[in-house]
């Protein structure tokens, strides 16, 4: 009989409704899928598929650990985070620049996520994790602070990555680096709110604006800041979003056009600047990247009230 019970609590129960977790990918690698560098604009499709299928397992990982914690399912977020913690995910071959590109992503949606369900996490779950993500961010900062190319937004996001990292672990080194790369990014800015190296992207010159924006938003809100240059960049953003004529006429093409999650950022934008004017919302805001569903504030996050 006692066979029987531990068979229906196994299917029936909190276990049940846990799916196991994926197995742990150390390693990453993939390529670019742009075929018209230096503007890096057009998509080469098959580039793109082998892309995807480089980076599925990756992206599934990170898709789910930030729906379970979302939505609150706070034990089995912190079971696929220590199973990948033991599996030194993303600590083996990371090869070429945009399997780099893939890790610093990835370790920010999962340093977002893991600060919804650290405290349902016991002490050695904890050290396992909090161990696991600070090598991680290690790995993102050295490759990072060695990069010899243009800083646009993948710095930014690896700022994000490494400050989420430093800020749910309690590293404050990490959170000051964050807060150069925030520094070097405001810097960026141009007077009229643009990014120059995003603005010579081509068709996607208005979409990477966007892109760089989103961890700028969240990376200004952990680190309790407001910096009107940031203020710039976001009404340059929320102008072309009305008239993508506007960024068509400075990136000198026409613009592929806003995609779905292009202006989620947006919710945590207005937690930082509740005055702004919002841009127009058509779903529930929602990034894997940022840690899943960002229409409520990230614990991390300082919302001015």
């Amino acid at each position: 009989m006692r066979y029987v019970l531990a068979f229906v609590l196994l299917s029936t129960g909190a276990f049940a409704e846990c799916p196991a977790p994926i197995p742990a990918q150390r390693d990453i690698i993939a390529d670019s899928y742009y075929d018209d560098p230096p503007v890096y604009s057009h998509i080469d499709p098959v580039k793109h598929a082998a892309y995807e299928a480089a980076v599925k397992p990756l992206d599934n990982y990170l898709r789910t650990v930030a729906k379970l914690a979302s939505e609150g399912q706070k034990t089995c977020a912190v079971r696929w985070l220590v199973s990948w913690s033991e599996g030194d995910a993303m600590l083996g071959r990371i090869e070429k620049e945009q399997a780099h590109y893939e890790r610093k992503w990835i370790l920010s949606g999962l340093a977002l996520s893991y600060a919804k369900v650290r405290d349902a996490a016991s002490n050695d779950q904890r050290a396992a994790i909090d161990t696991w993500l600070q090598a991680v961010a290690d790995g993102v900062r050295s490759h990072s602070d060695a990069f010899k190319g243009v800083r646009n937004n993948h710095y930014y996001w690896e700022g994000l990555a490494v400050a989420a990292t430093g800020a749910v672990t309690g590293n404050a080194k990490d959170v000051a680096w964050g807060h150069k790369v925030f520094n070097d990014a405001m810097a960026d800015i141009a007077p009229d709110g643009t990014l120059p190296p995003e603005m010579r992207r081509g068709g996607r010159a208005l979409h990477y604006h966007l892109f760089s924006a989103a961890p700028l938003a969240m990376l200004e809100s952990i680190l309790d800041l407001n910096d009107p240059k940031f203020v710039k960049l976001a009404d340059f953003c929320r102008a072309a979003v009305a008239n993508t004529d506007l960024a068509a006429k400075q990136a000198g093409v026409p613009q592929i056009g806003i995609l779905d999650d292009d202006s989620d950022w947006v919710a945590v934008y207005l937690r930082r600047h509740p005055s702004a004017l919002p841009l127009k919302e058509t779903r529930i805001p929602y990034v894997d990247r940022l840690g899943g569903d960002v229409s409520s504030a990230n614990p991390l996050e300082h919302p001015v009230k």
